[in-house]
């Protein structure tokens, strides 16, 4: 795939997901956690050309993404979609045919990671500031790492589902996420509202890390529980635009909790990514 094509994938992908109404989160239907939607637009159109950049290495992208996300909005919008998207695109600017193809080109990727990158990611977390991957004994972010990006995401991937990717491939984002997707854009000719079932899917399968570091497993798993409810109902509707109510709802229950599923919407967006990126291959 080419450098314009590569890039207009990315930016549509983060386009996309603030285009998609996730319950907790911010889109462009209800704003919220003192975040914009301008804020994501700025951020995702500072940080897609650095992405695309081929002749960097995976840590040095998601920095100076993160340092120009920054200086563009003075916050922290998509560290957790940076860190996700980065190794797809590094695996997208490798030829491949099929999902397939991307799939055994991102294991290549991962494999490469080195301790520069993990040093790189390092201090793009400590820039960002996320109440990221944590403090611990071993590989604490705040601290120069002395192993290699993926060995220090294992020991991260036992709380973080983002970190979890980097040790399995990609898996809920090519099992979960990426089927999620393509099954109701099949159905309701949709990826924004498909982006919307995926979204649910990912709430009510998975303890979203973020709202558990902030919160606590009890409600985490609270929260998964209902999210379970409300995604079968959208998952059973012909039309998911009569849903609307429902999961305008939820994300005003979620938002008066001060609550953000920050973690499921970062899983769905890189499923879009991926999507996006085979969309228009024989799949």
């Amino acid at each position: 795939m080419n450098r314009n094509e590569l890039e207009a994938s990315v930016l549509a992908s983060f386009k996309g997901e603030i285009e998609a109404f996730k319950p907790g989160n911010v889109s462009v239907y209800a704003e919220g956690h003192d975040m914009t939607v301008r804020d994501f637009i700025d951020s995702a159109e500072v940080s897609s050309p650095i992405l695309c950049q081929s002749a960097t290495g995976l840590g040095q992208r998601v920095l100076e993404s993160v340092k120009a996300t920054r200086a563009a909005v003075g916050c922290n919008t998509n560290l957790g979609m940076l860190l996700l998207f980065a190794p797809i695109i590094m695996a997208a600017e490798s030829d491949f045919c099929d999902i397939d193809g991307l799939r055994r080109n991102l294991e290549r990727v991962l494999e490469s990671l080195s301790q520069k990158d993990a040093d790189q990611v390092f201090e793009a977390i400590r820039i960002a500031s996320p109440g990221g991957l944590g403090s611990t004994e071993s590989q604490d972010v705040n601290k120069s790492p002395d192993c290699s990006l993926k060995e220090a995401m294992e020991l991260a991937s036992g709380r973080d589902s983002i970190a979890l990717q980097y040790t399995n491939n990609f898996k809920e984002i090519f099992d979960l996420g990426f089927p999620s997707i393509k099954c109701f854009d099949n159905s309701w000719n949709s990826v924004k509202w498909s982006t919307v079932s995926c979204f649910m899917m990912f709430m009510s399968s998975i303890v979203d890390s973020h709202i558990k570091r902030k919160y606590g497993e009890q409600l985490a798993e609270q929260i998964r529980r209902k999210s379970t409810v409300i995604a079968e109902k959208l998952h059973e509707a012909s039309e998911p635009e009569t849903e609307l109510n429902l999961i305008k709802g939820f994300d005003e229950e979620l938002k008066a909790e001060g609550v953000n599923p920050g973690t499921s919407a970062d899983l769905t967006a890189a499923s879009l990514l991926v999507y996006t990126l085979t969309g228009k291959k024989n799949l």
